[in-house]
């Protein structure tokens, strides 16, 4: 009886040590370094903080993934997904043809459309006619930029690339460039602080271009990472289901951010 009984211990031990192996599989989420509210940015501390924020951890406790956080530069990231420095990106990344080309996407989880602001009371239209002979300021390695030089750079506008999209809000508040073209929330988000209250206004919303601007937000995975990719389907469908997802996206936006 004791032999059997600490054979019955073994067992329950390993199964236990099993079981907390499985349930605690690690991934490094890559996001970008650059602050990006109000999606992510650092607090005071250092802490990352943000609507992107919440969903992966919301995401990352439905799919039982320990996820560590791993800031990469933006215009890097996709190298770092690739060369596996980090796993995924959840960090606001556009599911577009080109970048499936080289990497693959979960279902979207929010999309929005893209906009352009400028200098208040200077008016004109968020078209290649409305821009013309103007200077556009868009972040790197972004749809953003693509979309901006398809459609506005041979009309005799000027695109000049950022780093950061602070950068190039600083640049339209101290009016070195006449507008910026970004997503329509992060540019909301800019207007209703002080500087952008002062400066600047909303132009409108660009026309759409689905084969630049995308489908809508995934999270970025290499190729063949098809169970994770299966997991996280999963996630982020539960999370929207089980109303986790409209709890933690009210105290950010009025609106569906999943989009139609």
């Amino acid at each position: 009886m004791k032999k059997t009984a600490k054979i019955l211990a073994m067992a329950t031990a390993l199964g236990i040590i099993a079981a907390g192996a499985a349930a605690a599989e690690t991934i490094k989420v890559g996001l970008a370094a650059e602050p990006y509210p109000p999606f992510t940015s650092p607090d005071a501390t250092g802490n990352w903080q943000g609507w992107e924020i919440d969903f992966q951890k919301a995401l990352c406790a439905e799919a039982k993934l320990d996820c560590v956080l791993t800031p990469v530069a933006w215009d890097g990231i996709i190298p770092a997904l690739t060369s596996k420095k980090i796993d995924v990106i959840i960090g606001s990344m556009t599911i577009t043809e080109e970048r499936m080309k080289t990497i693959d996407f979960t279902d979207r989880y929010y999309k929005t459309p893209s906009g352009v602001i400028g200098t208040k009371g200077v008016a004109f239209e968020p078209t290649p006619e409305g821009l013309a002979g103007k200077t556009i300021g868009v972040q790197v390695s972004t749809t953003q930029e693509v979309y901006a030089n398809t459609y506005f750079s041979g009309n005799g506008s000027t695109v000049k690339i950022y780093q950061t999209q602070d950068e190039a809000n600083q640049d339209l508040v101290a009016g070195r460039i006449d507008a910026i073209q970004a997503d329509l929330i992060p540019l909301e988000d800019f207007l209703k602080t002080e500087e952008g209250q002062a400066c600047c206004e909303m132009k409108g919303v660009v026309k759409d271009d689905p084969a630049i601007l995308g489908v809508g937000t995934g999270i970025g995975l290499r190729k063949g990472e098809d169970e994770l990719k299966a997991k996280l389907n999963a996630a982020i469908k539960a999370i929207r289901d089980n109303g986790t997802y409209a709890e933690f996206t009210k105290n950010y936006f009025s609106f569906d951010i999943y989009g139609e």
